[in-house]
């Protein structure tokens, strides 16, 4: 027992068991269209399948932090619920907040504000958290506001988004304290996530025109519906088994020490997150088996928009506590929202958790794993749960309206109830362990394999309570241990498990690895476990994997062919999808057979009645999609396919545990060192074959790896050691067969020899048969590897390793593509078992890349795997299988791929005869290399002779090097050992072009083009005194492009072709020229095009340009200008967009056969109709002129320009680690330059056609026509429109953006144009800059944030190369406009005429020139062109002109045969911010575009104005004449009448400060009020995009003005004067006034309908209108959340220019000029404390008058009584005395 005391098991942590799911997701192989995949298909075609094929990735993907943006638009809120609220949106994620501004009085507040989060963390952690937008009322700096209602998603649901973002999508607000209340309004939000190298694609923001459908969308994934209810989620926590010994608290073991209290040392509770709210049970005290009967709800709507939920069991303690395990619980995988679905259900059900080793260490490095980040290491606990979803009615009364989270107690669950305990044996056999890394020292090492906790060696054992104990915390049956577990032979006695191998001393293999010597001997480990018996849930999950390993592999191959072109690839597809159907039916059958109910759960049921279906449904269509599929649609068919594959892999993830995974570790010296993680699930054994795991009962090759974090990076790249180890799982009855899986030719050595042992497993074997082999390695060439030097190259060498031998190749100095072009022959390999099964599936070979170092280690530069071809003795060495063809594979490092390696493999058996009988070794005889062999001559390469062409034209941007300006670069290059230099460039500053154009070099290349070197580009530096650097390097890894192939002869002849007419003929409907393109039908593709953009940009303008309409009918020219051009063209782009969605999805729906998107696109294809129907009779009408916004860069759309001059980066430096070898190819950090030039590639003797051309020039080879490349002086014109969605640079979450622009020494910075507080900023502007190419070939447009104090930062940039651009075919210098016009807003801005242009191409195309012919006709080529002959100038005189005609030809340029392609139209492209700080995330986007003009040619003529519209100046001026129906709020004090106080409030939306109120009309007992009182507000508006224009400072610190662009609309709200408490709040209506319903006649038609059904109802334009005079509704909600009509009110509405205004002013209110007469109010109306004198007539005279009287009568009898009283006892007296 000595030394059992500190071994870790490895069996405990509860890490997440999600992390293993995503990394078997990422450990698939790499996607198929980048590589060739020998690699695979080498390693996993078997035949005898005694071995299973190893995983070439190693580094765990889950858990490595990544960085991430989410980006969060507000737009505005609309239908909050609430009286006359200040409403604040808040954004949360995690515990980041950010706030919009305050908006006042308002119910749909409009704020366009735009929130960035950053973070860098795992993405499980970032697709986990909660993003929350909130809406609050009345928050400021000291209350925190009321809470209206929230919306909760989790970022891992924008994520899988497409595009990964929601666009322009309305969140549905909840009260979460009150869930029967329903919708409390909407916020409408633009919500991505970016993660480094997603780009995303914006849909082009234009204005809001159409009134937004709020239902049709929501902020929801497609299959959500649009109402959720709530629902109750429950979660029961029934027990835990299995629990670490252990406490982080350090008192409690020195409390252990002093007192010697041996309690169990945890106090585990069970937390759930979920959806952001967060449950615990209670505590159990010291309990390592601690039971809960516990359920935790949460109340959330459904379904919820969190996809999982996750359970902690935790330890508590004072200080602080910690997780001990945690599993998520994926929720898409507990549910099915199909016809026949569930909701989501789990259990009861025990969940394995795994997470850090189980020793006991105060500070656990691995803590990380328990929280559920990265994959655990051990197992931890299981913890027996339930899940049940309860969709609550939330009208019944009963039910609680709160979302807190609630804790019950439940009752016990009965033993049984999860399924019959079994014993499990497992039996485990190390073939090999090799490459064990050298670091760890040669102490004896051994190997512990456990299960659950069974074979652990940390955990005291407890009794088991009979056999039918639950699988936990005991170890093997307790009362057959004798203290080691793992010492096999040296105890005796009747043992139940070893899991140990015994300790041995490794041997050296080479420098950097040892071996174990498991020669003859083999040792074994075998564990009898017990657990519920649950082996279907993972046999259904093993036929399915199983089926999808087929699927892959079939697609892997088909894809394989087409990459190497070979024939017939739809046939393997045919195969492929054949298997697939017939698999498919094979499970159906299998699940049917299943009848054993024991411990089933709801979800097993219904998990198994779902996959049938989906499997059926899956074997059906794969049928008849095999019936479809052929040559030329067999690349669509494999995408179709891959979806398959998805699903199949979705469906076989288990989300109920049963058995846990096995985990191997390494341990060395009692430490542990390394490990390994099994799924129980891959090596299950079943009696059929369909049903067994992959690896059962066969020889797996198993890589260690570090645990935690250690395995990321560099470090975990290095394999820590090699197995090749046998596994067989079972229960213990089912074990006669468990050792026939192992190569055969073993005895078994048992631990004891004696009577009635026979039934022991082995403990291990001994191989009596051995054959000895030759193996042969050709290692040939290697490409695109990792560059692991500062210089950006490497000097790599290969180490291939095979069973316990190694070998080196030669290094190589300065490369990322090596050809070693060497054989390496291994002797004496001895292999154990049967030659007949070693043929067929021999072991796997190793191959590392290592980079020399001259000091230190050698770097580690990736790995790869195959299987070597075998021959035995007997065969003869001959076609088909030898010799072996080279084929490449796939290195990988980490999980990154890092180049390929071409080779081929052989494993020759030396018989009898010995190495006499081994195929000879003949290599070319002509390389003598001393020692090395180089490749034989039937496996190297054909090879033929070639000539490579290069073009030098110049070098670029070339950074300094170790300090040092380069000033006399060259370029070397150099192609399978030939090569050749180019000119020296004397001055790069002055001139970095070279002089010599065309040089060439002879080389000899394979025949195969697949087989071809790359070509490697260096730049070196020439210094003074012979020295040279060098500077940076490119490698052209595939030489295709560039192979020159001869023009096929029928084109050129096109002469004699007969002519091809196309009309471009006006309509004869239009009254202006007007090009519409008629072509023959060859080429319809145009006329789809074209057609419907016009109708739409007619429909277009309709809508967009009221204001520049001077009546509905005629467009007024001289109004247009370049923005209604710009505008016009946006919506044509949107609509073209929304086509091509619409298009998407209809063959989506016809692809997969669903109709699940049929709703949303039938909605869109209306929309389009109705669109160009109304456009159709519009256009003849007028047309605005449009150009092309791409809303990409130009060089997407134009293949960056390089239709001849090629640019490659140059690369200097080494490469980051963390990225793929086609990341770092983009990495900015080790670009140093550029070299411009061109490659031309062709074999030698070639036909003399090419050289038969007219004025073919031999200096240039096969490079004709190419310019000269000396500098030349251009003037380019920059204009920038507008900036988008700009990245916040101030605490303000807002920027004050300004452009700067670098080209060459010029440098401007527009600093004093800023533009304040905005991130879509309007620049408008456009800036003339003078350059001399190629010294200033590159323009950097960057727009900064401008701040008052301190510098300015770059918010982002984007850089151009002008070269590319000027030199193109395509010329990119200056746009061509649709039509030719000499005035005006469309005119024409190229110095050259269209006819000038034309004649220039056709003479640089070696083309006879235009002939124009009489009746508007133009020849080019064998093509003629008709179209119009006149135009107009500004006068309106017409006059003769064939420009019309030139343009129609170059619009068409790409159809001229031999030079023809297509022109660059004119144009505004959209271009991406970056920023160097954040690499890989756009930080906004610019749309520009960029004029360039040659200084030798005529001048350009002015610029464009393209300065942003100026806002118009308007008044609107509302008369409020009088109200009825106002629903009546106060309690008369004396007469307890219903009464109101009425007035008036209107603003215009975003101007509420300047909110205008009418008098009060007192006391109305009708809700009749009576105003005659004048409203005015003056505004500023933008016509085109229909938005006021309002400068105001944000708050008082502000230091300028912000532009803010809101809707026009008017809002009018009628209330409650109050004097002593705040006024009520009645009703309101906001009008929009570019379209509102038309007011009533009479307050009677006036109706709520005017303002829920808007749709239904006559809509009017005030800017067109201009006057309207009617009554519309006041509405508000009602306690029930229904709208409500609150009163009516008449109003005028008159809408006037600033200029009308001015010379027809009005006062305000009643006042002069035109006052407004008095209202006529009833004689009731006044304030009574203010004429106190007349509230007393009024209330005497009018209510009380009879009342009065009646008392004035009582009065005076009474006081005559009083008198009478009082006098008559005196006048008695006197009567009586007679007086």
């Amino acid at each position: 027992m000595k030394r059992s005391k500190h071994r870790a098991s490895k069996d405990d942590g509860k890490g997440q068991d999600e992390a293993a799911i995503l990394e078997t997701e990422d450990m698939r192989m790499p996607d198929p269209d980048t590589i060739s995949l020998a690699s695979v298909t080498a390693v996993t075609t078997n035949v005898s399948n005694k071995r299973s094929k190893p995983d070439i990735k190693i580094e765990p993907s889950a858990g490595r932090p990544m960085d991430f943006q989410v980006s969060v638009t507000v737009i505005e809120a609309r239908q909050l619920v609430g009286l006359n609220m200040d409403p604040v949106v808040c954004v949360e994620i995690g515990d980041d907040k950010k706030y919009t501004s305050m908006k006042e009085s308002t119910n749909c507040p409009y704020y366009n504000e735009y929130f960035v989060f950053d973070f860098h963390v795992p993405p499980d952690v970032m697709f986990d958290k909660i993003l929350k937008v909130s809406v609050i009322h009345s928050k400021n700096l000291l209350r925190s506001g009321t809470l209206v209602g929230s919306f909760k998603l989790d970022v891992g649901t924008i994520y899988t988004q497409p595009e990964h973002q929601f666009f322009h999508k309305w969140a549905t607000l909840c009260d979460p304290d009150d869930i029967t209340a329903g919708c409390k309004g909407y916020v409408k939000c633009d919500i991505a996530v970016v993660a480094k190298g997603d780009t995303i694609k914006t849909p082009h923001k234009a204005n809001e025109s159409d009134e937004d459908d709020i239902e049709g969308n929501l902020l929801l994934p497609e299959d959500v519906p649009a109402e959720r209810q709530w629902a109750r989620f429950y979660v029961k926590v029934y027990r835990a088994e299995g629990l670490p010994k252990m406490n982080t608290s350090i008192m409690a073991n020195v409390k252990k020490a002093f007192i010697g209290e041996n309690k169990d040392l945890v106090d585990p509770y069970v937390q759930v997150l979920f959806a952001g709210q967060k449950g615990k049970t209670s505590i159990q005290k010291s309990s390592y088996e601690p039971i809960w009967n516990e359920q935790i709800v949460f109340t959330e709507q459904f379904p919820p928009l969190c996809g999982r939920m996750k359970l902690q069991i935790r330890d508590s303690d004072k200080v602080n506590d910690v997780a001990i395990g945690t599993h998520f619980i994926d929720l898409r995988k507990i549910a099915n929202d199909g016809d026949k679905g569930f909701l989501p259900t789990l259990g009861p059900a025990w969940v394995n958790m795994y997470g850090s080793t189980r020793s006991y260490t105060i500070m656990d490095e691995y803590q990380d794993l328990n929280e559920g980040q990265g994959e655990g290491v051990s197992f931890r606990a299981r913890l027996l749960v339930s899940l049940a979803v309860e969709i609550l009615d939330t009208s019944s009364p009963e039910v609680m309206s709160s979302t807190e989270v609630q804790v019950e107690g439940i009752p016990n669950i009965s033993d049984n109830a999860t399924g019959k305990i079994e014993e499990f044996f497992l039996f485990g056999c190390f073939l090999e362990a090799t490459m064990i890394d050298r670091k760890i020292g040669d102490k004896p090492i051994n190997f512990e394999v456990t299960i659950g906790n069974y074979g652990s060696d940390l955990d005291t054992p407890t009794k088991p309570k009979t056999k039918k104990r639950k699988g936990g915390d005991g170890d093997e049956e307790s009362e057959l241990i004798h203290g080691s577990s793992d010492e096999e032979d040296d105890d005796g006695g009747d043992m139940s498990s070893v899991s140990s191998t015994p300790p041995m001393k490794p041997v050296i293999t080479d420098r950097n690895y040892f071996h174990l010597p498991y020669f003859e001997r083999k040792p074994c480990i075998f564990i009898q476990s017990w657990w519920q018996d649950q082996r279907r849930r993972l046999y259904n999950a093993n036929i399915m994997d199983n089926i999808a390993d087929k699927l892959e592999e079939g697609l892997n191959d088909v894809q394989e062919i087409i990459k190497t072109e070979k024939a017939y690839p739809e046939r393997r597809l045919r195969g492929v999808l054949e298997e697939l159907s017939n698999s498919c039916s094979t499970f159906v059958t299998l699940a049917n057979n299943d009848q054993n109910q024991a411990g089933k759960t709801k979800l097993d049921r219904e998990r198994v009645k779902l996959c049938m279906q989906e499997l059926e449904n899956m074997s059906q269509q794969a049928r008849t999609m095999r019936s479809q599929v052929k040559k030329s649609n067999v690349k669509d068919k494999i995408k179709l396919a891959q979806n398959y594959l998805h699903k199949l892999r979705f469906l076989s993830d288990e989300p109920q545990h049963s058995v846990p995974d096995i985990y191997i570790w390494m341990i060395s010296n009692n430490k542990r060192i390394a490990y390994a993680r099994v799924p129980s699930k891959d090596i299950l054994f079943s009696s059929v074959e369909e049903e067994t795991g992959k690896d059962c009962g066969k020889v797996q090759t198993i890589f260690f790896k570090l645990p935690g974090k250690k395995s990321f990076g560099p470090a975990g790249w290095t394999v820590q050691a090699k197995t090749e180890l046998y596994l067989w799982l079972g229960l213990s009855r089912q074990r006669k067969d468990y050792l026939s899986g192992l190569p055969n030719g073993f005895e078994e050595n048992m631990a004891v020899k004696g009577p009635g042992t026979q039934s022991l497993p082995p403990t291990s074997l001994m191989y009596t048969m051995k054959q000895i082999f030759q193996l042969r390695i050709h290692m040939y060439q290697a490409r695109s590897l990792f560059a692991a030097d500062s210089t950006g190259l490497s000097d790599p060498f290969a180490r291939v390793f095979f069973s316990t031998h190694s070998h080196v190749t030669e290094v190589l100095n300065e490369t990322l593509c090596p050809t070693w072009d060497q054989l390496l022959v291994f002797d004496n390999v001895e292999l154990y078992g049967e030659a007949g099964e070693l043929r067929d599936d021999p072991p796997i070979i190793v191959i590392e890349i290592y980079d020399q170092d001259t000091v230190g280690k050698a770097d580690f530069m990736g790995r790869t795997f195959a299987k070597p071809i075998t021959k035995m003795s007997d065969e003869h060495y001959g076609p088909p299988r030898f010799p072996p063809q080279l084929e490449y594979y796939q290195i990988y490092r980490g999980n990154c791929t890092a180049g390929e390696m071409l080779a081929a493999f052989e494993l020759l058996q030396i018989g009898p005869a010995g190495k006499a009988d081994l195929p000879p070794i003949d290599g070319p005889t002509d390389i003598d290399r001393g020692p090395i062999l180089p490749v034989p001559i039937g496996i190297r390469p054909v090879l033929s002779k070639y000539r490579i062409e290069v073009l030098f034209w110049g070098l670029r941007d070339l950074k300094r090097v170790n300090l040092a300006q380069v000033d006399r670069p060259r370029v070397d290059i150099e192609c399978a050992g030939k090569g050749i230099q180019s000119a020296l460039i004397q001055n790069y500053k002055k001139n970095p072009n070279f002089s010599t154009l065309v040089k060439w070099f002879e080389v000899d290349l394979p025949e195969n083009e697949l087989l071809h070197p790359p070509l490697n580009i260096r730049v070196v530096d020439c210094r003074a005194f012979g020295r040279y650097t060098l500077v940076g390097s490119h490698a052209v890894t595939t030489l295709r492009k560039f192979i020159y192939r001869p023009a096929d002869k029928s084109v050129n002849s096109w002469s004699a072709m007969e002519e091809v007419v196309i009309h471009t003929e006006p309509e004869p409907a239009i009254k202006k020229t007007e090009t519409v393109v008629k072509l023959d039908s060859s080429s319809d593709a145009v006329v789809k095009v074209d057609m419907p953009d016009d109708d739409k940009a007619g429909k277009g303008k309709k809508k967009r340009k009221k204001g520049d309409e001077v009546e509905e009918e005629e467009l007024d020219e001289s109004m247009l200008d370049w923005w209604s051009k710009y505008f016009s063209s946006i919506e044509t782009l949107k609509e073209v967009l929304k086509a091509q969605e619409s298009e998407a999805e209809e063959k989506d729906d016809f692809d997969s056969g669903e109709g699940g998107g049929t709703k949303k696109k039938r909605g869109k294809g209306n929309k389009n109709k109705a669109m160009t129907g109304e456009g159709g009779p519009e256009k003849k009408k007028h047309k605005i002129e449009e150009l092309k916004v791409y809303n990409r860069e130009l060089e997407y759309e134009y293949g960056t320009f390089e239709d001849w001059l090629h640019t490659f980066n140059l690369y200097r430096g080494k490469c980051s680690d963390d990225a793929d070898v086609e990341q770092n190819a983009a990495d900015e950090d080790r670009l140093i330059g550029k070299f411009k030039g061109s490659l031309c590639i062709y074999k030698v003797p070639v036909s003399d056609e090419a050289y038969r051309e007219t004025g073919f020039d031999s200096n240039m080879g096969m490079f004709q026509n190419i310019p000269h490349n000396d500098p030349i002086n251009i003037l380019v014109r920059v204009y920038v429109i507008r900036a988008t969605d700009l990245h916040p640079a101030d605490i303000n979450g807002k920027a004050d953006p300004y452009i700067a622009i670098k080209l060459g020494n010029s440098d401007i910075k527009d600093k004093e144009n800023y533009i304040s507080k905005q991130l879509n900023p309007v620049f408008g502007k456009f800036f003339d800059i003078e350059a001399t190419l190629p010294m200033d070939s590159t323009l950097t447009v960057s727009i900064y944030d401008w701040d008052l104090v301190g510098t300015d930062d770059l918010i982002g940039e984007t850089k151009i190369d002008l070269e590319n651009r000027y030199y193109s075919k395509h010329r990119a210098t200056c746009g061509i406009s649709s039509k030719y016009a000499i005035h005006g807003y469309n005119v024409w801005r190229d110095p050259l005429k269209p006819t000038q242009i034309l004649s220039k191409l056709c003479k640089d195309g070696k083309m006879d020139p235009p002939q124009f012919g009489p009746g508007g006709r133009v020849k080019v080529a064998n093509r003629v062109y008709t179209g119009p002959t006149e135009i107009e100038d500004e006068n309106g005189l017409k006059k003769q002109t064939d420009e019309h005609l030139a343009l129609a030809v170059l619009k068409h340029w790409e159809d001229i045969p031999r030079i023809g392609c297509k022109l660059v139209p004119e144009h505004v492209e959209t271009r991406p911010l970056l920023n160097p700080d954040k690499p890989g995330i756009e930080q906004g986007r610019i749309e520009m575009w960029v004029d360039m003009f040659p200084k030798d040619m005529p001048a350009p003529g002015p610029a464009i104005d393209i300065s942003p519209r100026k806002p118009k100046k308007f008044e609107l001026r509302v008369i409020v004449w009088n109200t009825d129906e106002v629903v009546l709020e106060d309690d008369d004090i004396f007469t307890g009448e219903k009464s109101s106080d009425i007035f008036v409030r209107g603003w215009l939306k975003g101007q509420q400060e300047d909110k205008q109120d009418t008098d009060v009309h007192y006391h109305s007992l009708t809700g009749e009020g009576n105003f005659n009182w004048r409203f005015v507000y003056p505004f500023d508006y933008l016509q085109a995009e229909e938005k006021i224009v309002i400068s105001k400072k944000e708050s008082m610190f502000s230091w300028d003005e912000t532009e803010y662009k809101i809707p026009a609309r008017l809002n009018l709200q009628v209330w409650d004067a109050d004097h002593f408490s705040a006024d009520d709040f009645l009703g309101a209506i906001e009008l929009d006034l570019n379209r509102f319903p038309r007011g009533a006649k009479t307050a009677k038609q006036c109706s709520i309908d005017m303002v829920i059904n808007e749709q239904d109802m006559p809509m009017v334009n005030l800017f067109k209108q201009k006057r309207i005079k009617g009554w519309w509704p006041f509405v508000a909600r009602d306690e029930n959340d229904e709208m409500e009509i609150t009163g009516k009110v008449e109003a005028e509405l008159h809408l006037l220019t600033g200029d009308e205004a001015e010379k027809s002013p009005v006062g305000d209110g009643r006042n002069e000029p035109e006052p407004l007469e008095k209202p006529n109010r009833p004689d009731t109306t006044f304030l009574w404390f203010l004429s106190p004198l007349k509230a007393i007539r009024h209330l005497v005279c009018n209510q009380y008058k009879w009342l009065v009287i009646k008392i004035v009568v009582a009065l005076l009898i009474l006081a005559m009584l009083g008198l009478f009283l009082y006098s008559m006892p005196g006048y008695m007296v006197k009567k009586l005395l007679g007086a």
